[in-house]
């Protein structure tokens, strides 16, 4: 298994479907609402069309949001899978508040082995993968390589990277919390907290970048006692973990897996 080109290959993936979705966001979309009530705009589902056109040259398969299911007795078959979120964080991108991410991650027999998230409005990537390691190319960095990001290697790329976790002196216990889902055991939970930890600080933003904060070491954990689905997820833990942090299970206690018969999560807790 080549890591490196893979990884490569999604970064690409992830900005190309980066840019369909600043298409739209540009200009007066329509919201459709899903079953679950939650938003769906021609940004998810363009978005959804680049990624799957960009990783088919590998032949493995698909898991996306926005794509068709296969049932569980096809998928218990993979061994290997994309799990794929076009546009994670849609109710903050019906916002216009920026704080939204591309997440594609690749599964290997139930584990997050690779994991890109990018931020198409904060031009802000992280990305990981087993052996290579846990990385943030800030905006500042990265602006220059969006408009010839086919061209530029993996190499150039990981020249202007940060490896994570950054360290910083800080002595708060940071929590990072959602922007748009704060449970009442979320808040009893930060209470908790409290009890324990001298200076407990909560800082919220919308979608897996939450994951990535903890993973940076910005935060130190990000407690999620609500409702997720795998590809909210699969992306951020292989960037914790390639960073020496980890997304566990509430209920198992164990790091989550993926490519269950049932794709919604479990509480977790994700932690450095």
């Amino acid at each position: 298994m080549n890591y490196s080109h893979l990884l490569h290959q999604t970064i690409i993936a992830s900005v190309l479907a980066g840019n369909e979705i600043l298409k739209v966001y540009d200009t007066k979309f329509d919201v459709e609402y899903k079953d679950d009530k939650s938003p769906l705009t021609l940004a998810d589902k363009n978005a959804s069309e680049k990624i799957v056109e960009e990783l088919k040259q590998f032949n493995i398969p698909v898991l996306s949001e926005e794509g068709k299911h296969d049932d569980f007795e096809t998928r218990k078959t993979w061994e290997k899978l994309w799990i794929v979120d076009p546009l994670d964080g849609t109710k903050e991108f019906v916002k216009r508040n920026g704080e939204f991410t591309v997440n594609i991650a690749l599964v290997e027999n139930n584990i997050p082995t690779l994991g890109v998230i990018y931020s198409p409005v904060f031009k802000d990537l992280y990305f990981a993968a087993k052996g290579i390691g846990s990385y943030k190319i800030d905006r500042d960095s990265f602006s220059s390589f969006i408009d010839s990001i086919e061209t530029s290697t993996i190499e150039k790329l990981l020249n202007v990277a940060q490896k994570l976790p950054i360290l910083s002196n800080r002595e708060n216990y940071v929590v990072v919390a959602s922007r748009s889902h704060m449970s009442t055991e979320t808040h009893q939970h930060i209470e908790t907290l409290k009890l324990n930890h001298q200076h407990v600080e909560i800082v919220s933003t919308g979608s897996s970048i939450k994951m990535c904060w903890v993973a940076e070491g910005v935060a130190d954990e990000y407690p999620r006692f609500g409702p997720t689905m795998e590809w909210d997820t699969a992306a951020g833990q292989a960037i914790l973990q390639e960073a020496n942090a980890s997304l566990i299970d509430f209920e198992t206690k164990q790091p989550m897996k993926y490519n269950r018969e049932n794709l919604l999560n479990n509480w977790f807790i994700a932690k450095r």
